[in-house]
């Protein structure tokens, strides 16, 4: 990795840049959310509104954020969420976000609809790496994403659970996007995706495509095909209340992603913050609970651990630094938000990831105290 400039000292040096970068469609795709955005206003906000509770004379000449998540060793707890065609961003796409994520020795999760072959990718990596899946109506074409997933190496599956149909989001219908017809999503049957290209006026590319191919009849029965046809670990993502997340560990699934889709599905849905505390108190103890949506800094991360989630996916920060350099901006990205993490470890005095729990944080917002247990009224 190049040195980093002061410029580079925060995430938002390499938003701004980006969007300086990128042609305005493709902007929105990226940023926008659905309705009125509130949703995605609101991930950000209820971190914003967290405060901390740092312990002093603790021993931290040594900070450790790594930690073992479906058997693989990870360096630290920061992952790469599923986005689809990171080649909008850079000609590299998803091999460049590949070799970033084993340079930090983060996972990855990489999109169903990504730019490059599942073995290109695979082939890049040094980490670990899990396929995102949206359920299609052909379960052909699904099975074989799989197939090609697991004889690739990843290593777990993250089924996508609350898109069964796309949320109204209203910048790429203004816009009429369309993905390029220079990029495709190459891991599927490209008479899948022909929608995808095509625009039109007041609407979007992403959401005719979404109507013709993903399957909304989708249902907690259906889990049981996708575990016939894989050993992998099985993930959903898109968990966001205590009903689901028990229904999910009584479907054995291995892993839950509390997700608002980056407040791109249901607008006015719950922020992932504050949907975390029930999600982790529904579920065994031994069930990781993970949370994507409004992570920016390496404190938001210390903050959702500290309220249950053992890790968290980072979407738009990856690609605002993909959309400046390439692997090598990834990989700033990731060693910024390592190093906040770290940071916030030692200055909370509490240097490992073990070390963080909900007495961390403070309840209600500069309230001295914490409660007894976290509850879903977190840092209101």
């Amino acid at each position: 990795m190049g040195p980093v400039e002061p410029a580079d000292l925060d995430s938002t040096y390499f938003e701004a840049a980006a969007r300086a970068r990128l042609p305005a469609d493709i902007w929105d795709f990226m940023q926008g959310g659905s309705g009125a955005e509130r949703t995605l206003a609101a991930n950000r906000a209820q971190f914003e509104h967290c405060r901390l509770r740092p312990r002093t004379l603790v021993d931290v000449s040594t900070t450790d954020q790594s930690l073992t998540l479906l058997g693989s060793r990870l360096r630290t707890p920061i992952g790469i969420a599923p986005m689809a065609y990171h080649q909008l961003f850079h000609p590299e796409g998803e091999v460049a976000t590949a070799r970033a994520a084993g340079r930090a020795g983060a996972v990855m999760v990489a999109g169903i609809f990504a730019s490059r072959t599942l073995e290109a990718i695979a082939e890049a990596a040094t980490g670990p790496l899990w396929l995102q899946l949206y359920w299609l109506r052909r379960r052909d074409a699904l099975a074989a994403v799989v197939e090609r997933a697991e004889a690739a190496g990843f290593r777990a599956l993250v089924l996508t659970v609350d898109a069964p149909r796309i949320g109204r989001r209203l910048r790429d219908a203004r816009n009429g996007f369309a993905v390029p017809a220079h990029i495709r999503a190459v891991n599927l049957d490209q008479t899948l995706m022909a929608a995808s290209h095509r625009s039109g006026q007041g609407s979007s590319g992403i959401a005719e495509h979404a109507r013709e191919q993903f399957d909304p009849s989708l249902t907690w029965a259906d889990l049981s095909w996708l575990r016939e046809r894989s050993s992998l670990p099985i993930v959903l993502k898109g968990i966001l209340t205590a009903e689901d997340a028990r229904l999910a560990a009584e479907h054995g699934v291995d892993a839950v992603v509390v997700s608002n889709h980056g407040g791109r599905q249901l607008d006015g849905a719950l922020p992932t913050l504050a949907a975390l505390p029930e999600v982790v108190a529904a579920v065994p103890p031994t069930l990781p609970v993970l949370l994507d949506g409004g992570v920016r800094t390496g404190t938001d991360v210390a903050l959702a651990i500290a309220l249950g989630a053992r890790a968290v996916l980072i979407g738009r920060p990856v690609l605002w630094g993909l959309a400046v350099d390439g692997e090598e901006g990834v990989a700033r990205i990731l060693a910024l938000l390592k190093a906040e993490l770290d940071d916030t470890l030692a200055l909370l005095g509490r240097p490992r990831l073990a070390d963080l729990d909900h007495t961390a944080v403070a309840r209600p917002a500069g309230s001295a105290a914490p409660l007894a247990t976290p509850t879903p009224d977190q840092c209101r």
